[in-house]
């Protein structure tokens, strides 16, 4: 049976090393600020992101991966050894980098190399990914490694607190008379994912009543939550990560988390202050 190379990206919001250790390979997607672009995780760290569009007028433009820079590695991969490639790809509904990878692998037109659209991000992207490696590391096939991977994808919940209106607006979210309410009212956007596309939910006062609500929505559809790993996202805010942490561990027993700082790509959507969960329903 052949070996499996097992591919994600930066959207995932994991640590490089942790990926590393795990054996998974990593694209990094890019975020231009001021006319400079840098690779997510690897030229630009998350507390710097964060500190370079608190600055006044500075908005973030995320790209895809390039068809190139998928197609050299597939190549080599398959030039080099006997292994299939799985490459598993941040939603297609917020970013063309699945596609892109698509593309690469039909102009090198080898049945070795799947590629998964995740319909998710951060770390409930990541999750799944985790998911992958350590089914391959139990010696499973390929086709059972997919198997695991679409179990994952087709149940996990998104949901998040939105840290800047701003970005909601610049998506095209909410409009600009929202946004403005939202900041001036203290309001907290609810969102979560469908289809692979951030999607509002609820608009909550205050950043107490939305963390509640939060929880709230876990226990209404989550599955056996105790058991599993929860994922849990923040950007620029350890200790309110780890506040929902305590709730979550509280309220549910829960003991596997996996907490991470959203990176430059996905920050560039959704801002500084956000706090994100994820889930199997």
């Amino acid at each position: 049976m052949a070996a499996i190379r097992l591919y994600a990206d930066s959207a995932c919001d994991l640590d490089r090393s942790f990926l590393k250790e795990m054996g998974v390979g990593i694209f990094c997607l890019t975020t231009t600020i001021n006319e400079q672009t840098y690779r997510d995780r690897l030229d630009i760290e998350p507390p710097e992101f964060y500190r370079m569009i608190a600055r006044p007028g500075v908005l973030p433009i995320t790209s895809q991966a390039n068809v190139a820079e998928f197609e050299e590695e597939f190549r080599r991969v398959i030039a080099e050894s006997d292994d299939d490639i799985i490459y598993i790809a941040f939603s297609s509904g917020l970013s063309g980098t699945y596609q892109s990878a698509c593309i690469a692998r039909d102009s090198i037109d080898s049945g070795r190399i799947t590629v998964i659209d995740s319909l998710s991000a951060s770390v409930g992207y990541g999750l799944t990914v985790i998911r992958a490696a350590k089914a391959i590391a139990a010696g499973m096939s390929k086709d059972e490694v997919i198997a695991e991977i679409t179990d994952n994808m087709s149940r996990m919940q998104h949901i998040f607190i939105v840290g800047s209106f701003e970005m909601l607006k610049r998506g095209g979210r909410v409009s600009a008379t929202a946004a403005a309410i939202g900041n001036l009212l203290n309001i907290k956007m609810i969102c979560h994912f469908v289809d692979g596309k951030i999607v509002p939910l609820e608009k909550v006062h205050g950043l107490k009543k939305a963390k509640k609500r939060l929880l709230e929505l876990m226990a209404e559809r989550g599955s056996d939550l105790r058991n599993q790993t929860i994922g849990i996202s923040y950007s620029y805010d350890l200790e309110g990560a780890l506040e929902i942490k305590r709730l979550i561990e509280e309220e549910f027993g829960c003991r596997d988390f996996v907490v991470s700082e959203v990176g430059a790509v996905i920050g560039s959507h959704v801002g500084a202050g956000t706090y994100s969960v994820f889930f199997l329903t």
